[in-house]
């Protein structure tokens, strides 16, 4: 399969998770992997993995972001955090850094990878949103408005990319299989009221008709068709992997 051959993809969060899964199924599809992450090590390591290139970047650290120029035929914006915590208790400063990560660093790498896309006359968005993009839960505040943002401003991107043969779609999945989710386990169970082996079951698994985790390789595999050349009329999308949840 090298549906991708010859074209350079940016992943955000690239180095583990659902980041590492979709930089491994883009290099397998052909293409060159710029695998950006916090973690200067394990950017390293799944690059060479991918044979591609690592790139060390402190996403929340947006002014950095703002004269950005980048040369990428895809990029994937799959970088996030995640903080449970009432309203009432939710630290502002938290707050903002996942506002900054989660979107307004999205906003400044289409930002700057849109001049070389308009000019070769393709290009591909895939933005990382959640099924919290579209529905809502208690203690999530952040995460949640940041996923909706980050909904709206793919769809503008496909607005503006269209004439240019830009296309920007959103992957909705529910809880995927990662170390992101696995350290929401604690701070879920303290927020509920419940022990740490019943969150699972009881929290996460709830609004899902199909009682799993998403596996990291399903998203992959989505994303990989989206940024092949068979996506060329999808756009402004967002496509749900979340076992049924937004269909209640």
């Amino acid at each position: 399969m090298t549906e991708l051959e010859g074209r350079r993809a940016l992943v955000t969060g690239g180095a583990s998770g659902i980041g590492a899964a979709i930089a491994h199924a883009f290099a397998d599809a052909g293409a060159h992997v710029i695998v950006a992450d916090l973690d200067a090590d394990a950017a390293a390591r799944t690059a060479a993995e991918v044979g591609g290139e690592p790139w060390h970047v402190d996403l929340s650290d947006v002014a950095a972001l703002e004269t950005l120029r980048l040369d990428a035929d895809i990029l994937v914006n799959n970088a996030g955090i995640q903080r449970v915590s009432p309203i009432v208790d939710f630290d502002p400063s938290d707050f903002r850094r996942i506002l900054q990560l989660m979107l307004e660093a999205p906003f400044l790498l289409v930002r700057a990878v849109m001049p070389g896309m308009v000019e070769r006359g393709f290009g591909r968005v895939i933005n990382l949103s959640s099924v919290h993009g579209i529905r809502a839960s208690a203690f999530k505040s952040a995460y949640v408005a940041a996923k909706h943002g980050l909904e709206g401003l793919s769809k503008v991107t496909a607005l503006e990319g269209a004439p240019h043969g830009v296309t920007s779609n959103c992957i909705d999945p529910g809880y995927v299989r990662t170390a992101l989710v696995e350290r929401q386990i604690a701070d879920q169970a303290r927020t509920h009221g419940i022990p740490e082996s019943e969150v699972v079951e009881k929290i996460m698994l709830t609004e899902m008709a199909i009682k799993r985790m998403v596996e990291p390789a399903e998203v992959a595999s989505l994303a990989t068709w989206l940024a092949g050349p068979h996506a060329g009329m999808v756009t402004g999308a967002s496509y749900t992997m979340d076992g049924g949840w937004s269909a209640r």
